[in-house]
């Protein structure tokens, strides 16, 4: 792996025919997304010229990589960020996390962007102490929330709860329901989704259902009510999950044809626009939700060192409450 300031390699006519993001990812033992955001930097000279990454090598070649090919470090740092605390003992904490927040740091363009505004930040500014079960860039974290979708979420002030409440997780006794908005008129008032779930082949941030040797994953949920408006026909529902696999809901969601409103990733559109009647578009009326619909309602599990049942609930937030009352405003009579 390459740590230098500046490395230089000689391309053999066995390399001939390869991309030249490619070569380099396995050559430095990076990642392809590493090696590419190097060369977007034009950080990677082919004969002392930026190239693409997309170049295919002919053999011959003298490739120079400027700077280091891994990237400093992740770390968690204590951040004065507003918590909205639900629960609070000396063992655990249960935070109602806002979306847009992730909950530890992760891929971002700079160093500061990956390390800063996560919950984990803001648990090292309000808590003393934390579980660090989970290594010095997750403490405390149990369980996750994507970064789009707001709820409840527990954390744990030390390592015996840590253990107690992640064994409660793996065994399915940590009770979950959630509250999400999806498009359409789901047919059937109630049902189950029990489709396997793995990191999707082609496009890695997504994860899908249509690959063999996924994860199981099962989401039961509930139609809340059906609302018919201007702006298309949706569907407010309650979904409980047996399982906590990565966007779990919103890709069940999705594979039912009723991707969650706002998910763009997983098919929703950006944007609603209203449509008379008669079917003409109303192109001056639009609405959009910067977020997905997909709230942590409620949260049911057995405290770690008492052995009481902890019910926690939180309301929708107030953006989620004023879109739907948009669409209830805009329903057809």
């Amino acid at each position: 792996m390459l740590a230098a300031s500046s490395s230089s390699i000689a391309v053999s006519a066995e390399h001939a025919g390869k991309r030249l993001d490619f070569f380099l990812a396995t050559r430095l033992g990076v990642s392809r997304a590493r090696v590419q955001q190097l060369i977007s930097e034009e950080n990677v000279l082919v004969n002392e010229t930026p190239a693409k990454a997309s170049l295919k090598l002919q053999g011959g070649e003298r490739i120079t990589v400027i700077g280091p090919a891994t990237r400093s470090p992740l770390r968690a740092m204590a951040e004065e960020i507003p918590l909205d605390i639900v629960y609070e003992d000396d063992d655990l904490a249960v935070i109602n996390k806002s979306a847009g927040m992730m909950v530890h740091a992760g891929a971002g363009a700079t160093d500061d962007a990956r390390n800063r505004g996560t919950l984990v930040n803001a648990l090292l500014h309000h808590f003393s102490t934390l579980s660090a079960v989970g290594g010095e860039m997750r403490p405390g974290i149990v369980h996750r929330l994507d970064k789009e979708t707001s709820g409840l979420i527990v954390v744990a002030k030390n390592d015996t709860a840590h253990h107690e409440l992640a064994t409660q997780f793996s065994r399915r006794e940590v009770r979950k329901k959630y509250v999400a908005l999806v498009h359409g008129w789901i047919k059937k008032d109630s049902g189950t989704v029990s489709a396997a779930i793995s990191r999707d082949r082609v496009r890695r941030t997504r994860m899908t259902t249509r690959q063999s040797g996924g994860r199981e994953a099962i989401s039961h949920y509930k139609v809340l009510r059906r609302l018919d408006s201007l702006f298309g026909k949706f569907s407010l529902v309650e979904v409980k999950i047996d399982t906590g696999r990565t966007h779990q809901i919103r890709v069940h969601m999705a594979s039912l044809g009723h991707p969650v409103v706002g998910d763009t990733l997983y098919g929703a559109p950006r944007e609603l626009r209203a449509r008379h009647a008669g079917g003409k578009q109303a192109t001056q009326r639009a609405i959009s939700l910067p977020r997905n619909f997909l709230h942590a309602a409620e949260l049911d599990f057995t405290h770690p060192r008492t052995g009481a049942k902890l019910v926690l609930t939180s309301p929708l937030p107030s953006e989620l409450q004023l879109f739907l009352q948009a669409l209830e405003g805009a329903c057809q009579t």
